[in-house]
């Protein structure tokens, strides 16, 4: 691994404006997507190929090979669809990304359609950040303008146009598919695959569905170069990504580093755990991946670092709990997110969920009963595996994952509140006037 620090992402993020088009321009942006629309479209595919990118979204799926399964002989338009629906628990990358330098993103896209053979982009962004979605939208409206995306881009011949498509507030819609159904104006709800995406996505036409993180990276490797790209991370999960660490630590925030790098050396970078305190227990990728115990903060947090470790990297949210906290309570509050964003198109997930919390605020209270903690986990396995999404494996992976990490504080359930355990009080990191503890 190549050092801890490796700013390429967010290298422009502290320039003044940073997200403006000048701004941009002034490090060198767009030049890479000069670059690219001098070579072949398969010359620009096989370079991100080579690469070693892997989605940032979470999966984890090679991106270059995620672009090539779009067929070329379909008669009908191929889309590129940015997934901008940054919405699980504990996640924040995505967002400060576009707050900072939202043409990293355009730049990437434009790229990323030129490999494709795409002339409509799409960028999915949550409803909720209006700020984010503004900011989106003048940075489209700036390319524009300066002639980096409409028709006949850099005299090449190639057309290119962007549409910012606001969500509607719904963490199913993060679920490729639901998104597609979202964007042609249904309810959002997974479909049944096959046909995947790549071959009949959205209006029924070829489409490539891809993270933010995972097409703002494009730019940098066609900057520089495969091999540049793969010399950074390990030897399975190249390049920089971004780390999202909240919780108990003193300097939360976004750290971008190399794949691989470990927890113990992000908390080393973010001042470690609140003075007095130590690590209990965290996630590596957002709430709906197995848990993690201070333990496990020497593993490289690459895909298969924590496949190996029974969990998934995720989104790269480190969510970083101290002994004040009740993992009970921790793991109520995570399924009643569930619980509520469930859109309720599969019985497992939408019934199994609603019992979870009903069981889980039992063992909260303290007045859960001997066997609880095996039925908990019954119904855990009948909700995992049985949806038409992940959803329902998120749910029941930070359930299982924590009764099997702490199962006696779920047996404490039997006779004693969680809030006896652990008073809620000192794991606040804010007091009730508001100030930071």
């Amino acid at each position: 691994m190549t050092d801890t620090l490796t700013p390429v992402l967010s290298a422009n993020w502290a320039d003044p404006k940073a997200w403006t088009l000048g701004a941009y321009q002034r490090r060198g942006g767009y030049d890479a997507a000069a670059k690219a629309l001098k070579m072949t479209p398969a010359e620009v595919m096989g370079i991100v190929k080579d690469s070693g990118l892997r989605g940032r979204g979470g999966a984890g799926f090679p991106t270059g090979m995620k672009w090539s399964f779009v067929p070329q002989d379909n008669p009908n338009p191929k889309y590129l669809v940015v997934n901008a629906d940054e919405s699980e628990p504990g996640t924040c990358k995505d967002m400060p990304l576009l707050m900072a330098s939202p043409h990293t993103l355009v730049e990437g896209i434009l790229i990323s359609s030129y490999a494709i053979g795409v002339h409509t982009a799409f960028i999915y962004c949550r409803g909720e950040v209006l700020h984010v979605i503004r900011r989106l939208q003048q940075a489209v409206k700036e390319a524009y303008a300066g002639g980096h995306l409409g028709s006949n881009i850099y005299g090449s011949g190639f057309d290119l146009d962007i549409i910012v498509h606001a969500g509607a507030g719904a963490y199913i819609c993060g679920e490729e598919t639901a998104l597609l159904d979202s964007l042609e104006g249904r309810r959002g709800q997974p479909r049944l695959r096959p046909p995947f995406p790549a071959v009949a996505g959205l209006y029924a036409s070829p489409t490539v569905i891809n993270n933010v993180e995972s097409i703002a990276s494009v730019p940098s490797i066609l900057a520089h170069g495969a091999a540049w790209f793969g010399s950074m991370g390990s030897e399975k999960s190249k390049g920089y990504t971004l780390y999202s660490l909240s919780g108990h630590v003193k300097r939360p925030g976004q750290f971008e580093a190399p794949l691989g790098i470990t927890l113990r050396q992000l908390l080393e970078l973010s001042g470690g755990m609140r003075d007095g305190h130590e690590l209990k227990f965290w996630t590596p990728g957002g709430s709906s991946t197995p848990i993690l115990t201070a333990d496990d903060i020497d593993i490289p947090l690459d895909y298969e670092g924590m496949a190996a470790a029974g969990t998934m990297l995720g989104t790269k949210a480190l969510q970083c709990f101290d002994e004040t906290t009740s993992v009970v309570r921790t793991t109520l509050r995570w399924v009643e997110f569930y619980k509520h964003e469930s859109c309720g198109k599969c019985t497992p997930c939408r019934e199994g969920n609603w019992w979870l919390v009903q069981l889980l605020t039992k063992f909260e209270a303290g007045k859960a009963v001997e066997g609880d903690v095996d039925k908990l986990l019954d119904i855990c396995d009948n909700i995992g595996g049985k949806s038409f999404c992940a959803l329902a494996d998120g749910a029941v992976a930070c359930v299982t994952s924590a009764v099997k990490k702490f199962r006696s504080e779920f047996e404490a359930g039997y006779k004693t509140p969680a809030w006896e355990l652990f008073p809620y009080e000192r794991s606040a990191l804010f007091d009730v006037e508001g100030g930071a503890k």
